[in-house]
C-alpha cells in the first residue's frame, strides 16, 4: 500500500472516514468494528472522524468511542493515526451548529482524548470556521493546545486559501492538514489541494466519491471513471480514489464505509496507479 506523511507520522495513502457507521443508516455495532477491522487488515493506517459524528441528542462521540473500541481490539490498532475534530455540532435534530470559541474547542479535544483513550489526539483539526469567532482566535486555540501537548498536531477544515495561510501563520508554521470536500462532483477545493501542495501540507478530501447519497451513482455521473474501470476490471470508486492519490502527494482521500467489503475495496485502490493517458481522459472529462 502507498503511504504519505501527516505531521511526521507515516500513515496509509488511503484513510476511512467514519462518519457513516455513526449516523443515519448506521450499522449495529458489531457491523461497524468489523468495518474497521476490516480496514486495518487492508492496511489503512489513517482514521478520520469527528466529536460530532453521531445521530441522536446525548450521543455525542459516538465514533469517536466507536473507534476506540475496534482500535483496541485489533493487534494493529497503536499503529493507527486516529484524527478528530471539533467546533462543528449536531444538537440531534439533524441541523448543525458552529462553536468555534477557543474554550470550547479546548474542552472538546480534551473530551475526545479521553473517549479515544489516549493521552494525546493525535491530530485535532479545527472542523468548521465560526461566523461569530475571529478564525485566528478559533486556530489560536489550537496553538495553545499543541505547547500544552493536549493534541500532537493540528489542523483544519472546510478552509480556503486566506484561512490555510492565517492558520499556518497563527500556528507558526505548524499546520498539519487542510480537509476540504474535494470529489468529481465538488472540484471547488482544488486551489485549496494545490495551495497544500506547494506549503507540503496533508490534504485529507471528504466525501471522495460525491458525498453518501451520491456515491452509488459516480459511475454514472461520471462515465470516465467506469469506463477506466471497465478496461482494469475494478470498481469506478477505485478509480476515483486513485485519481485523487494523482492529484499530489499531500492528498490522504478518507473514504467512508458501513460495511467490510467497502473498506476493503476503497483501501485496494491504494495500489491502483493510473496512466497519464488515463488521467487525461478523467480530467478532459471533468472540464466538460
Amino acid at each position: 500500500m502507498q503511504q504519505r506523511t501527516i505531521a511526521d507520522v507515516t500513515v496509509s495513502a488511503i484513510g476511512l472516514g467514519g462518519m457513516p457507521m455513526s449516523i443515519e443508516g448506521r450499522p449495529d455495532r458489531d457491523r461497524a468494528v468489523a468495518t474497521i477491522h476490516a480496514s486495518i487488515d487492508a492496511g489503512v493506517r489513517f482514521i478520520d472522524t469527528a466529536d460530532a459524528y453521531h445521530r441522536d441528542a446525548g450521543e455525542v462521540g459516538h465514533n469517536e468511542e466507536l473507534i476506540a473500541q475496534a482500535l483496541h481490539s485489533h493487534p494493529a490498532g497503536n499503529d493507527v493515526l486516529v484524527a478528530t475534530k471539533g467546533g462543528h455540532l449536531r444538537p440531534g435534530d439533524g441541523s448543525w451548529t458552529t462553536n468555534g470559541r477557543p474554550e470550547h474547542l479546548k474542552q472538546a479535544a480534551k473530551d475526545s482524548a479521553r473517549r479515544l483513550g489516549v493521552e494525546a489526539v493525535g491530530l485535532y483539526q479545527f472542523h468548521r470556521p465560526d461566523p461569530e469567532v475571529p478564525y485566528a482566535e478559533s486556530v489560536g486555540a489550537l496553538a495553545d493546545m499543541l505547547d500544552e501537548g493536549v493534541i500532537r498536531a493540528a489542523g483544519i477544515s472546510n478552509a480556503d486559501v486566506a484561512q490555510i495561510d492565517e492558520a499556518q501563520e497563527v500556528l507558526g508554521g505548524r499546520l498539519a492538514s487542510v480537509q476540504n470536500q474535494f470529489s468529481p462532483a465538488f472540484l471547488s477545493s482544488r486551489d485549496e489541494l494545490e495551495h497544500c501542495a506547494r506549503l507540503g501540507v496533508a490534504f485529507l478530501p471528504w466525501s471522495p466519491f460525491g458525498g453518501i447519497k451520491r456515491a452509488g451513482d459516480l459511475g454514472t455521473d461520471h462515465s470516465a471513471f467506469q469506463e477506466v474501470a471497465d478496461a482494469r476490471g475494478i470498481s469506478p470508486h477505485q478509480v476515483a480514489l486513485a485519481w485523487h492519490l494523482a492529484q499530489a502527494p499531500v492528498v490522504v482521500p478518507i473514504p467512508g464505509a458501513s460495511r467490510p467489503e467497502s473498506a476493503t475495496s476503497s483501501a485496494e485502490a491504494s495500489d491502483v496507479e493510473l496512466t497519464a493517458d488515463e488521467l487525461q481522459r478523467i480530467e478532459s472529462a471533468l472540464d466538460a
